[in-house]
């Protein structure tokens, strides 16, 4: 797929279908009544609660990579909550055109409006 891609889009003949019903494949994303949340997904988010819970007034760093605002209410609005309700949190968000914080936060983050890839290769 990446080596015939063109202008961000692939040739559609490639796009993987479902083995039941022959329809295209998609990401398992929250956007319709399709998402996911098998036993893997349960176990997982049993353990990011408990480690939530576990780290809730401990010095934490919520480290936004990507999020924008498709479906704020999974992660971004929940991790400016937490570090809302932490004084010994810090919030970073790293995202080209959606880094974004609330003002009652603003002097625990750091917001960083670039491509991922770009960040990352500096550091």
């Amino acid at each position: 797929m990446i080596e015939q891609q063109k202008d961000l889009k692939i040739p559609s003949e490639l796009i993987p279908k479902c083995p039941v019903c022959g329809k295209p494949m998609t990401m398992n994303l929250r956007a319709d009544n399709f998402f996911v949340e098998d036993s893997f997904w349960e176990k997982a988010a049993a353990r990011y609660s408990a480690f939530i819970k576990k780290h809730q007034n401990k010095k934490i760093l919520f480290l936004e990579l990507g999020v924008g605002f498709n479906t704020p209410g999974i992660i971004k609005y929940p991790f400016w909550q937490m570090t809302l309700q932490n004084p010994k949190s810090h919030y970073v968000s790293i995202n080209k055109g959606e880094s974004y914080c609330p003002q009652e936060i603003q002097n625990r983050s750091f917001c960083i409006n670039e491509d991922i890839g770009n960040v990352l290769e500096r550091l």
